[in-house]
Formats: structure tokens, C-alpha cells, sequence
């Protein structure tokens, strides 16, 4: 993966918070591949947003986490096998496509990315799971554009 500048070369006017916002599903990867790539985030000098384990979980994402999405100039969205699952996540991802941010890196992490853009398998059934059909609509949407950004897939390590 390409590193990512700090915010400290920022070639825009902008004064961004954090360099990155990393969106997961924390029960796949927290303690695996994102506390590694948070580690190598720290030790290059990129600050990246973490989400603090008191961090209220609830129906909808908190306006501390939309803050944190905005603020930040770069988001990596590791989509893993249960990222549809979560709509905390689809919401993280429906906010972070909102923000339109300057780079998506989507990390296809043991999924498929053709299976995130046509929903298809136990990927696509934890997407129609959801008891929300207008944002299932949505999330939908999200998932399809984020699977046709040029990403990393973990499967080609």
C-alpha cells in the first residue's frame, strides 16, 4: 500500500484533524491486521483517528465519529467478512462517501471485492439482513462504489 502523506504536507489550505480514518469492523480485525497497520501509521508519523473503546455503540453513529470522518483528510475502509453485518459500519461508510474525501483506500480484507460490489453470497445476505430496507438501499449503493475504487485485496499477499 502507498504510504500516505502527514498532515504536515498538506498541500491544501485545509487544516485536517487526523491524516487518516480508518473504518473496520472491530471483532474481524481490530486485534490483527488494524493494530498492526495502526502501529505503522504511528511509527511513518501519520496520525490516525482511533475510536476509543468507551465510545458509545448504539443505533446510529455518534457526532463525535462523523466529526472524526470529516476531519480527517484520508479514510481506508477494511471491508471484512463481516462488515455488512454491522450498520454502525454501513453508516461509517455512507458518511465517509458523503464526505467525498480526497482518497478512499478500500483493503478488501478475506472478501472477495467482486463479491462486495454485486453483494453476493454471506456477504450479500448480512447486507439484506438489515431491518432498514431504505438504507439497505443506500448501503448498497456505497458498497458498490467503494468495491469500484482501486483497492488493495488481501488475498494477493
Amino acid at each position: 500500500m502507498a504510504s500516505l502523506p502527514s498532515s504536515s504536507s498538506s498541500s491544501s489550505s485545509t487544516v485536517w484533524k487526523t491524516d487518516v480514518f480508518v473504518s473496520f469492523r472491530g471483532e474481524d480485525v481490530r486485534k490483527t491486521f488494524v493494530s498492526h497497520l495502526f502501529c505503522e501509521f504511528d511509527r511513518m508519523g501519520i496520525k490516525a483517528f482511533r475510536d476509543d473503546l468507551d465510545l458509545q455503540r448504539g443505533k446510529s453513529i455518534s457526532p463525535e465519529l462523523i466529526d472524526a470522518i470529516k476531519g480527517s483528510r484520508f479514510a481506508i475502509v477494511v471491508v471484512s467478512r463481516n462488515y455488512a453485518a454491522s450498520s454502525w459500519c454501513l453508516d461509517e461508510l455512507l458518511k465517509i462517501m458523503e464526505c467525498n474525501k480526497d482518497t478512499i483506500v478500500p483493503i478488501f480484507y478475506e472478501v472477495d471485492p467482486s463479491d462486495v460490489r454485486r453483494q453476493r453470497g454471506s456477504f450479500g445476505e448480512d447486507v439484506e439482513s438489515h431491518s432498514d430496507k431504505e438504507k439497505v438501499g443506500k448501503w448498497k449503493e456505497a458498497l458498490k462504489k467503494l468495491a469500484a475504487i482501486s483497492g488493495e485485496d488481501s488475498r494477493n499477499w
